[in-house]
């Protein structure tokens, strides 16, 4: 059995090693320990998450239509490499509470594309935008748990989500629905 399907805590930094074709020693050199990888792992991830999201949102113009391509973007890079989506879980398998700080810090920072995203959309004063982030960040998060390809696109998924907001953000109606 791989180290990945025993999961977290069944896999020591010697797993890793072996798996990576690499001393023990060579990546006790880089990292202390299992935690420490992790860390530098989750970070790596978020990067490459949101490397893809700037890209997405640079090519498009109005507040809505960037949403949608960040959206689009974030599932898109969570879906399309392989234990991506297990390293950004909101799930951290980590025990160490500096470690915990710093992954939240990491996962912070990603988000605070998203807070400005929703910041500049057209919706009613008085709206809580937070829940509207959060809400929009959990359904694109929670998206590995139940995506399967083939009917749609992981970016078009996100981007329907979206839309599917924007539907309910009708300030006749009071802003958004349930």
């Amino acid at each position: 059995r791989t180290s990945a399907s025993r999961g977290y805590e069944a896999t020591s930094l010697r797993d890793i090693a072996r798996a990576a074709g690499m001393q023990a020693g060579s990546l006790y050199y880089h990292y202390a320990s299992k935690e420490e990888l992790f860390a530098a792992v989750h970070g790596a991830a978020l990067d490459a998450i949101g490397t893809a999201v700037d890209r997405a949102i640079a090519r498009e113009a109005g507040p809505w239509r960037r949403l949608e391509a960040a959206a689009g973007a974030h599932l898109a890079a969570l879906l399309g490499s392989r234990g991506t989506a297990s390293i950004v879980s909101p799930d951290f398998p980590v025990a160490s509470a500096l470690i915990r700080k710093r992954l939240l810090a990491q996962r912070d920072a990603y988000e605070a594309r998203f807070r400005t995203l929703v910041d500049a959309l057209p919706i009613p004063a008085g709206e809580d935008r937070a829940l509207l982030r959060l809400m929009l960040l959990g359904a694109l998060n929670w998206t590995p748990r139940w995506f399967r390809p083939g009917r749609l696109p992981a970016k078009e998924i996100g981007r329907r989500f979206v839309r599917a907001l924007r539907r309910g953000a009708r300030p006749s109606l009071g802003g958004l629905q349930r």
